[in-house]
Parts: C-alpha cells; structure tokens; sequence
C-alpha cells in the first residue's frame, strides 16, 4: 500500500455531485467576472475569520502583493519577515520595491523569532509579515506589540496555511492590518487551481484594496491608481463554497492524525544535541493556539554518532520513498540564502531558520489516511530510527 503526501481525489470526489452543480450553476449564469458568486464567498470567509472584510483574488501570493500595495509600501522601504517560509512571502516584498529584511524562527512553532525582529527594525522598517507556518499561528500579541511600540507598524499576517486557525481564540488573519489566505489545492480549503484571499477590519484598507484589485478603476475604464488585476474566478468560489462547510471537518481530520502521530512516536529520542545517530524532534502545538496542522513537520537530528556524509533527514525521505511514503521538505533553503536575496541579505546568518531548513521533513497528515497508512509512516520512521540507533 502507498501512502501519497497528498490525496486530493479523497476529499474532492467525495464532493463531486455537488461540485458538479455549483459548476453547472455558473457555467448557466454566464457571470465570470467577480458577482454573488464571488460576494458570497468573501461574506462567509469573513465571518468564519471574523473580520469586517474578505476580498477574493487571484492567489495566496498576489493577496500579499495586494496588501502591500494597499498600504504603499515601495521603494526605499523595508519589511521584516521570516526566513524560513515559501518565497512568495519574501518575493511580493522585494516586487513592490521594498526591502526584505530576513527574521530568525522558533524552534518549537517554526514560525517569526519576534525578539529577532525587534533588533532587525530600523527607520526605514514599514512592515512585519508573521507567517502562520503549517497551520500554526506566530505570536500575534507579541508582533502587534512590537509593531505599535515602533510608530505604529503596519503588521499583514500571512496566514496561507492557516484557514480556520486560531491565536488566543481570534482567527488568524484577523488581528494585523491584512490577513492573506492561500487556496491552492494542498491547503486545508484546497480550490481547484490558483485562488487567494485577503482579510481586512479596516474600511479604508478594504477599500483600497478592492479599488487595486480590479486595476485600479472606480468605474470601468477610468483608472484612479494602477492597479492590477487580482480577481477570484466565480467558478474558483462557487467550488470553494462547496468545501467550505466542511472545512473544520478537513481540519479536525489533520488534527486526529497530528495526535496519533505523537502518540506513537513520542517515545523516539529527540534531544538535541542527540548522543546516538539520530534523533526525531515531534512538532508541537502551543496550548493557546488552535492548530490546524497543514503540516506534520518533523526535524530530523544528526546524532553525535552519525556517520555518513549525508545529512539524516534527507537519509529518511530516502528511506520512506523506498516504502512508498510520500515526504516534503518545506523549506531546504531559506530566503537569506536564495541567490535573488543575495544583495539585501549579505553575509546574514540565522542559525535556526538554517536549522530547520537542514532538519525538518513533512510527512503525510491529510484527512483521509487510514489507520492502516498511519501505523505504515509511524512503522517506517520507528524503523528506520532503530536501524540508526
């Protein structure tokens, strides 16, 4: 039996029936460009996140690209975010002009070192992206903190993993400036294709932002400001609008096998520095925050007695691709050390953000898995750690 990272046949046709009306009721209305479809959609994102606005677009990354823009950040500005994360977080900074400037992370959530981004702050600083890794949220009280006492920041969650997840009981998304949202198909509100979405309390941002979505135009053809064109498909959102009420079911689902996970390897050594060849440190979720485990992230330790040349993480994705277990490495090189970043980030070292690009491997967490396929991943990965013991 294999075990795929991912099965979005599982989910999707299990749907199907009413896929195929939500599709047919578009492709009968012959509205293609934003309408009730899309208003929908961005009405029960909002409440489901609890924020005053929701505004469709066109991926998770032109939602961050679009934020940015709201607020004006540009040339000669600068924007403190994480390291470890996918690039669209760092590349939608640098493509309005401003300055990435790279934070280190935590070693327990993965996510934005905040003491990290207090030293990186300088006049020039606008912004702070938190990024909710893997379902998990960055420590929101602490970077809102940190934004008000430096001239009152402008903070935009990047919470492209994290649909339905939650800080101290608010949504994620919901407590910076903007909160931007990711529908590709591998998220816990997986669409069919490239969709986005960000979130806003704030009248005159959302304002902003919708004007900027739609090419900057108050009415058609006459242009305000240059915008681009960010718009959510209808048919992306009646989709979407299918899943969505099952989207705390996806969750609750990922979140059962985050926990049998734990259970089961839980008695593998993870201590770090590791006396033996291996070590497996579990992910771990903070009491105050509501994971929605888009990822089951592992680090991988190199023991003191290790012997190889090659690094033991990427010796057990070996090891479980030979057993038929899909794996993921998110990320095996962090923004400061990518060639584009080269002449902002410099000679720039962040130890734990270097780390965790060495260690961490996801293994499969999707809802659907069997008990069968989980006690296969959790036999693998016992296995493979006694034969380095």
């Amino acid at each position: 039996m294999k075990v795929p990272l991912l099965d979005l046949n599982s989910q999707n046709l299990a749907l199907a029936g009413e896929l195929e009306s939500a599709f047919t009721r578009v492709l009968r209305s012959g509205r293609f460009i934003l309408g009730p479809e899309v208003e929908k959609f961005e009405r029960d994102v909002a409440d489901l996140v609890g924020a005053r606005h929701a505004i469709g677009v066109s991926s998770g990354t032109d939602a961050i690209l679009l934020a940015l823009m709201a607020l004006g950040i540009g040339p000669g500005d600068e924007v403190i975010c994480p390291s470890f994360t996918f690039f669209a977080t760092a590349g939608c900074i640098a493509r309005v002009g401003a300055t990435p400037v790279f934070a280190d992370s935590c070693p327990v959530s993965f996510n934005l070192d905040v003491e990290d981004a207090a030293r990186k702050i300088t006049p020039r600083t606008r912004a702070i992206v938190p990024v909710h890794l893997f379902g998990q949220t960055a420590e929101m009280d602490r970077v809102m903190e940190l934004a008000t006492a430096h001239h009152k920041l402008a903070v935009i969650e990047d919470a492209a993993q994290a649909l339905g997840a939650q800080y101290r009981g608010r949504g994620a998304g919901s407590i910076g400036d903007f909160g931007t949202f990711s529908f590709y198909p591998s998220k816990n509100l997986g669409g069919f294709g490239d969709a986005g979405l960000l979130v806003t309390s704030n009248d005159a941002l959302a304002a902003e932002a919708r004007l900027l979505r739609g090419h900057g135009a108050e009415h058609k053809y006459f242009h305000k400001k240059v915008g681009g064109n960010f718009r959510i498909d209808p048919m992306q959102t009646a989709l979407l609008g299918v899943k969505l009420p099952h989207l705390a079911e996806y969750s609750d689902g990922r979140r059962r096998n985050a926990v049998f996970y734990t259970s089961q390897l839980a008695q593998i050594p993870g201590e770090c520095p590791c006396p033996k060849k291996v070590g497996i440190v579990l992910p771990s979720a903070y009491p105050h925050n509501h994971h929605i485990w888009n990822q089951y992230t592992l680090r991988v330790i190199r023991g003191e007695q290790w012997n190889r040349t090659e690094n033991p993480r990427d010796a057990l994705q070996k090891f479980l691709t030979a057993r038929e277990i899909g794996t993921e490495i998110y990320y095996p090189r962090p923004m400061h050390m990518q060639e584009c970043f080269a002449s902002v980030a410099g000679a720039a070292r962040l130890p734990m953000a270097e780390t965790l690009a060495a260690e961490c491997l996801s293994i499969p967490i999707f809802p659907d898995l069997t008990h069968e396929q989980l006690e296969m991943v959790v036999t693998a990965i016992r296995d493979f750690v006694a034969q380095n013991a």
